[in-house]
Parts: C-alpha cells; sequence; structure tokens
C-alpha cells in the first residue's frame, strides 16, 4: 500500500472530537478503514478533502486547542505550503449570470500530442469529447474522431477510470505476471467420501461446505510442505511460520482475499465459521485491513459456477495459489471395474522461482490425499 483514498469525513474543522471517536473514513487497497482521533480536542484543520488520494504517514488533520497557532507545525507546512491561512470564513455564494459564446480552443483541455495530431488530421477540437482525467482530450479521442466520416453520429461509452479497488487488482495481478514464473499442474481428486462425510455433518446441522474442506486440506499440507508457505522477497526467501490461507471472494465489482489465520490450527467447524463471516463481510464491503492481510497461501473456487478447470494468478507475494473446479459425477474405473464417483480437478499454480514441480507435485498429492481420506479432517 502507498497511498489510501479519503472518501468521507464525519467530522469538520472547528467540531470538538473524543480520543479513539471516528472522524473520517479511508479506502485502502480494497478495504474501507475507519480513522479514529488520536487525541481528544478541536478539529482545527482538515488537510485533505473528500475524494484525495494521500500517500502514507501523510498528516490529514490538526487536532488541539480551539484558537491554537497551527501555522508553525513542520509537517502541516509541507502538506500545504507555508504560511498556513486560517480556516476560510462561510460566506454567501456571488451569483453571476455569463453569455457563453462557444468553447475557446485555447481552453480546452488537450494533452500536446493529441493537439498536434487534431492538426495533422484536420480534426476540429472543438466537436471531440474527451476521455482523459477531468475530460481532457487525448490522443485515442483524436484518432477516433478523424476515422469516423463527416458528420456520423458518435459511438456512446460509458468511461470509468481504473482506480480504486480496480486498479489495486490490476496493479496487482500484472506484478504477479511480471514477476512470478506462473507454472500450473493439475490432479483429479475423488471427492466421494468427502461428499459423504459432508452429508452426514449436514444432518447435524453443521453446515460445512465443500470449500472449507479444501482449506483444511491445504492448511495441513502448507505445514507438511514449508516450503510451498515461503515468499520471496528481494533476494531473500522467507518461509512463514503461520500458515494463513486466503479465501478468493468474487464480490460482482470487486475480487477479495480474506484470510483464515492459523487454519492448519482450526477444526472443520471453526474453518466453516470464520469463512462465513469473512465472506458476508467481503459482500457487504465491511472487511478491515487486517482481515485481508497476511495471507501466504490462497484458495480460489469456481466450480459453483460450473468451471472445471482454470489456472489462477498467483497472488503476490505468495507462493502458489490452488485453483478448484467443480464436482460432477464421472464414470472411473477402479480395478477391473467402472463406477460413478464425485470428481473434481484441482490445478495448483506456483512460483518456479522458489519451488521446483516435484515439489510442488508432492504437495499437491498430499491436499488429494486428505480430501480422499477426509476423517484426517474431520478433527
Amino acid at each position: 500500500m502507498e497511498e489510501g483514498l479519503i472518501t468521507k469525513w464525519l467530522k469538520h474543522e472547528g467540531d470538538l472530537v473524543s480520543e479513539g471517536e471516528t472522524i473520517c473514513e479511508v479506502e485502502t487497497e480494497k478495504t474501507t478503514d475507519e480513522i479514529q482521533a488520536p487525541a481528544s480536542g478541536t478539529l482545527l484543520r482538515v488537510v485533505h478533502k473528500e475524494g484525495t488520494a494521500v500517500p502514507v504517514n501523510a498528516v490529514i488533520a490538526v487536532i488541539g486547542v480551539k484558537g491554537e497557532d497551527i501555522s508553525s507545525i513542520p509537517e502541516l507546512a509541507v502538506a500545504i505550503g507555508p504560511g498556513v491561512p486560517p480556516p476560510a470564513e462561510k460566506v454567501q455564494p456571488v451569483h453571476v449570470t455569463v453569455e457563453v459564446r462557444g468553447p475557446s480552443l485555447e481552453r480546452i483541455r488537450i494533452s500536446p500530442s493529441a493537439r498536434r495530431l487534431a492538426r495533422e488530421r484536420g480534426v476540429d477540437i472543438g466537436k471531440i469529447r474527451g476521455t482523459g482525467p477531468g475530460g481532457r482530450i487525448v490522443s485515442d479521442d483524436v484518432l477516433r474522431a478523424s476515422a469516423q466520416p463527416e458528420g456520423a453520429p458518435p459511438t456512446e461509452y460509458k468511461s470509468t477510470p481504473l482506480a480504486g479497488h480496480r486498479k489495486v487488482i490490476a496493479d496487482r495481478l500484472s506484478l504477479s505476471a511480471r514477476t512470478a514464473v506462473h507454472v500450473p499442474i493439475t490432479m483429479e481428486v475423488d471427492m466421494t467420501s468427502s461428499s459423504t462425510l459432508k452429508a452426514e455433518r449436514d444432518k447435524t446441522g453443521l453446515q460445512i461446505s465443500f470449500n472449507d474442506f479444501i482449506i483444511k486440506a491445504s492448511a495441513l499440507a502448507l505445514a507438511e510442505f514449508p516450503a510451498v508457505n515461503t515468499m520471496l522477497l528481494g533476494q531473500e526467501l522467507r518461509t512463514m511460520e503461520e500458515v494463513n490461507v486466503g479465501l478468493a471472494v468474487g464480490t460482482g465489482e470487486d475480487l477479495l482475499v480474506p484470510v483464515i489465520r492459523n487454519a492448519n490450527h482450526l477444526s472443520l467447524a471453526d474453518i466453516s465459521k470464520s469463512a462465513k463471516n469473512l465472506i458476508e463481510k467481503a459482500r457487504n464491503h465491511a472487511l478491515t485491513t487486517k482481515e485481508m492481510s497476511g495471507g501466504t497461501f490462497t484458495v480460489s473456487n469456481l466450480g459453483m459456477y460450473d468451471v472445471d478447470l482454470f489456472a489462477p494468478v498467483i497472488n503476490p507475494p505468495e507462493t502458489a495459489i490452488l485453483g478448484v473446479g467443480r464436482i460432477a459425477p464421472r464414470l472411473v474405473v477402479l480395478g477391473e471395474t467402472t463406477t460413478v464417483r464425485q470428481m473434481m480437478t484441482l490445478t495448483l499454480v506456483f512460483d518456479h522461482r522458489v519451488i521446483d514441480g516435484v515439489l510442488a507435485a508432492r504437495f499437491l498429492q498430499r491436499v488429494k490425499q486428505l480430501l480422499e481420506s477426509p476423517e484426517q479432517l474431520a478433527g
């Protein structure tokens, strides 16, 4: 995380605040966190307005004694410049009516390269609809305009800036694709025994999902194969002591990965309870930064969407991610007979810089063994 977006101020300049009281909300990475007042007093200055992206550790507000001179605070001078003026008094707005005669070509917001391109192609920039930041005309807008026949109606579309959660996802996955050496391996898993155990638990009122089985099996296998629970940070390999399994949750708009901590030490019931709670909070956009941090391995399940097989992208700086397909009845040859079994395909995508194929295969094989003998997970 390098910056956070101030989405809402709950307190305003001149308001009294108490230590621990929420003063604003900040969107960080994929969560929205509440920022509490570190001390009691008067909110003397709001440095950054709503909708402003602020670097980590920047000053966002000043709390002090009413009437206190804050002009000598060095951090505040850095934030908004020297000679801090007092808070502006509220004044009645002045309404002015002006006659608009049409856009001035000098006042149209357009990038230098787009202006040059428009001159070369003879395009009237006064008729171009800009799609850049703040409606600025960029080169692509000029190219589209020059490709349209004279008098042709413009193609309507909705332009959405790449920002917020979507930008975080794009940046992280791009980083993963550029740095990690992704290698996928797949195995078929017979989930018949797990299906039977799940049905038995359902009868007792303990609703455990197949994903809970997979998280528990992955956590136990990670404890046995600590090299898979390793991160490459710069030139250092860090084998993590905790086994924290991330659970990929799609909310329709975002992909969030809350983390079940120390999953290898939890029972199936505890994993189920934790997973349900995190999934509900993810869909309500109520996850905290702590609940999204510290993952060492990720499970991504698309089986509920009838996906048989897929290779997800590793969540950096983790070393591996497990893609889970659907469970479906298939004909399987057992010895000299053919029978119908509940089969599922697992795909482990691992970073070949950190672990080799044999180790990755042994790890995935162990996950398979645990799922096919679920009594080892029942604790």
